[in-house]
């Protein structure tokens, strides 16, 4: 088996021949390419396993930087999801809060309306027993006003009566023309009524006629042509028996009320 280390005739030794000539020459010869590769392979191996290194290092000093990158990265985003988590549970503790004091209201406003509820049913309930105790009361009321109602109307049209008649008078009191004795005709015929007509009677209009048969004597100017400007005391006599039928009416249906 051949030695590659140590091929034939290339082993640096002596040479087998006795003159020791061309033996030692080659010898010597392949020697110095051998040195050259031996130190050509020796730098090599040396700037290789520095070029190692460097690239090592280069690589450890990324990795360490990615590693530091990464690490920052994450604690980062740990501090990130922390803040978040802790506004989230803040705003989780405020719609809690929210939640719990929009309850209480709610509850609040229940109980106030059940309350409120409670004090109208009770109220109705009141009103209802007053309505049933007033009704006798209302209805004997509306019955006796209907009652006052046509004596008033019966009142009003025996004023109306009155107030054409003492129109009358009292333009024949102011007529230069006119004979007196028809004046006192009327004045007669009043007083009669006055005294015979149950409404009359009770508005006590006989006295309030005399009064104004013996001081009412204003008339208006000598061209005046409308008879409602003659008199004063008979329409303020008017006005007032207007006013005690209207007063009169009331009284009635009260008196009549209390005696039931």
């Amino acid at each position: 088996m051949n030695n590659l280390n140590d091929p034939p005739n290339w082993n640096i030794r002596p040479n087998s021949r006795a003159d020791g000539g061309d033996g030692s020459r080659w010898n010597y010869a392949l020697l110095v390419p051998m040195l050259g590769l031996a130190a050509f392979r020796w730098i090599w191996s040396r700037e290789s396993q520095k070029e190692i290194e460097k690239e090592r290092e280069a690589y450890r000093q990324r990795t360490t930087a990615f590693q530091r990158d990464l690490e920052a990265r994450y604690h980062a985003t740990i501090s990130e999801n922390r803040r978040a988590v802790a506004q989230l549970s803040l705003e989780l503790e405020k719609e809690q809060n929210r939640t719990a004091s929009y309850r209480e209201a709610l509850i609040s406003q229940g109980r106030k309306l059940v309350e409120e509820k409670k004090l109208l049913e009770e109220e109705r309930a009141q009103v209802m027993q007053e309505k049933r105790q007033v009704q006798p009361l209302r209805s004997a009321y509306l019955s006796c006003l209907q009652k006052e109602e046509d004596w008033q109307r019966r009142a009003g049209l025996l004023l109306k009566e009155f107030e054409a008649v003492l129109t009358e008078r009292q333009s024949i009191y102011c007529s230069l023309f006119l004979p007196r004795s028809k004046r006192l005709e009327l004045e007669r015929s009043l007083l009669v009524r006055a005294s015979v007509d149950p409404v009359a009677a009770d508005l006590e209009m006989g006295a309030g006629l005399t009064d104004i048969f013996q001081h009412d004597t204003y008339c208006g100017d000598v061209w005046n042509t409308n008879k409602r400007r003659n008199g004063r005391l008979m329409w303020l006599y008017l006005k007032y028996w207007e006013l005690v039928v209207e007063l009169r009416k009331f009284k009635r249906v009260e008196k009549a009320i209390l005696e039931k």
